[in-house]
């Protein structure tokens, strides 16, 4: 229809009452006879606070959506905001007028006509475009069909299970009830099944990708009884290479970073710990980033927390292990520098050094002798003095003999032979342990 029949279904629609004329004799198909009494016909009388088919059975409301866009999707939120063209599709018998046209009117004209009252139930916030009119749209068919049609954008609650995060796969839905009229009033359905739903497979998201969708028709209860329903359910893949290039990556060449110390001199001890105080750093910054994004959910133990969580471990186990291999290192000094101190002193005893020898023939009596002894002494005087001192020198021998060998036995037991080989061995073990958790990791949150 043209404008002008546009411009005459508004003037004629407002008036209910009394002749609309114009001084126009024809306007398409129809001349002015038969369209002005047609439309005068259908609003005379017309209730539009009655449905149709009143006590005479529910009225049956087809629906099909066009999603044009997802706009966001917050796992913070754990929503998602969706632009929308909902189509609605039902028959009132009062609007049937002769021929086989259809009729669009002015969207604003639908407070004169009955209109479902369908809503999102999961909708957090809404809203109808007006640029630069109300986005509606209404059209009549000559059996009585009203199609109507609506632009919405909503943020629609979406609950997200994110303990595969971010390799999770997420299910969110769109919901169509009716607000006050039940199952006896009104019945929903889609109005060509699957395929009434349009622009999911040409959607373009940022982070996700959509892996499918259906639709089902089911029922709400309420205390106040059961309403139609109708949900678009449809999965969306979460991209992981993004995640891949700006956390995985990152973390992995940390641990490798962390593993550069073990070819390191144990001597050089600033070197060593620059390099476990900064990836240690390094990883903590990256695991407080990885969270900003996210909500804090103590229920949520996300796969992403696991492998930071296992990087940061064999960082700081790195670091651990040039702790522990310096502290035996410079406990194996300690036990070499005590064995020379033990010899040095069992050497000095057996020298020419005096040795404090308490002998005496009379008692309450002493006498000290030594090497450099002046006064002359008899000959078995002599003689008994020397028998002591044999025995006092071999006592002394055993004691520090016993006391060397009982040191390195209590000692032995916290002690490795060469502190050297526990970089050896790290050189083998972190980076196999490394990957070997790496594979558990991947088979487990890719293909469990």
């Amino acid at each position: 229809m043209s404008v002008q029949l546009h411009a005459l279904l508004i003037l004629c629609l407002s008036f209910t009452q009394g002749d609309c004329t114009y001084s126009s004799p024809h306007w398409g198909e129809w001349n002015d006879s038969q369209l002005l009494p047609t439309i005068q016909k259908l609003m005379k009388g017309y209730n539009r606070y009655l449905r149709p088919n009143f006590n005479e059975g529910p009225v049956e409301i087809g629906m099909s959506l066009d999603i044009a866009s997802i706009d966001a999707i917050s796992e913070i939120n754990m929503d998602y905001t969706a632009t929308i063209f909902l189509r609605q599709r039902w028959r009132d018998s009062r609007l049937v007028f002769p021929g086989n046209e259809s009729v669009s009117v002015d969207g604003r004209l639908v407070s004169l006509l009955w209109i479902p009252d369908t809503f999102i139930p999961d909708s957090k916030r809404s809203f109808l475009h007006d640029v630069t009119v109300e986005n509606r749209l209404i059209r009549i068919f000559s059996n009585g069909t009203v199609l109507y049609a609506l632009r919405i954008t909503a943020t629609i609650a979406c609950n997200m299970d994110l303990t595969k995060y971010p390799m999770d796969r997420q299910v969110c839905t769109l919901q169509l009830e009716s607000w006050g009229y039940n199952l006896q009033d009104v019945v929903f359905y889609w109005t060509r099944g699957n395929d009434s739903v349009k622009g999911l497979d040409t959607l373009r998201l940022a982070q996700y990708s959509v892996e499918s969708y259906y639709t089902t028709v089911s029922e709400a209860v309420y205390e106040t009884g059961q309403y139609p329903k109708l949900v678009l359910h449809f999965a969306l893949r979460r991209n992981v290479l993004f995640f891949i290039l700006e956390t995985y990556v990152p973390s992995v060449l940390l641990v490798v970073l962390s593993w550069v110390s073990f070819w390191i001199s144990q001597s050089s001890v600033p070197a060593r710990t620059c390099i476990g105080v900064t990836t240690v750093l390094t990883m903590t910054t990256l695991m407080m980033g990885a969270r900003t994004s996210l909500p804090n959910a103590n229920c949520f133990i996300k796969a992403i927390d696991v492998y930071l969580g296992i990087c940061f471990t064999f960082i700081f186990g790195a670091l651990l292990e040039y702790a522990c291999a310096h502290f035996y290192t410079m406990q194996q000094q300690t036990i070499e520098d005590l064995h020379r101190e033990l010899m040095r002193d069992f050497n000095e005893s057996n020298g020419n050094g005096p040795i404090p020898i308490v002998t005496s023939t009379q008692p309450n009596q002493s006498v000290q002798i030594g090497s450099t002894a002046e006064e002359p002494t008899e000959q078995s005087a002599n003689s008994e003095t020397r028998n002591s001192v044999g025995s006092k020198e071999a006592r002394q021998g055993c004691s520090l003999s016993t006391m060397k060998d009982a040191s390195r036995r209590a000692v032995s037991v916290f002690t490795v032979e060469n502190p050297h080989n526990i970089d050896r061995h790290a050189r083998t073990a972190f980076p196999t342990a490394f990957l070997f958790v790496n594979i558990l990791y991947w088979l487990y949150y890719l293909f469990l």
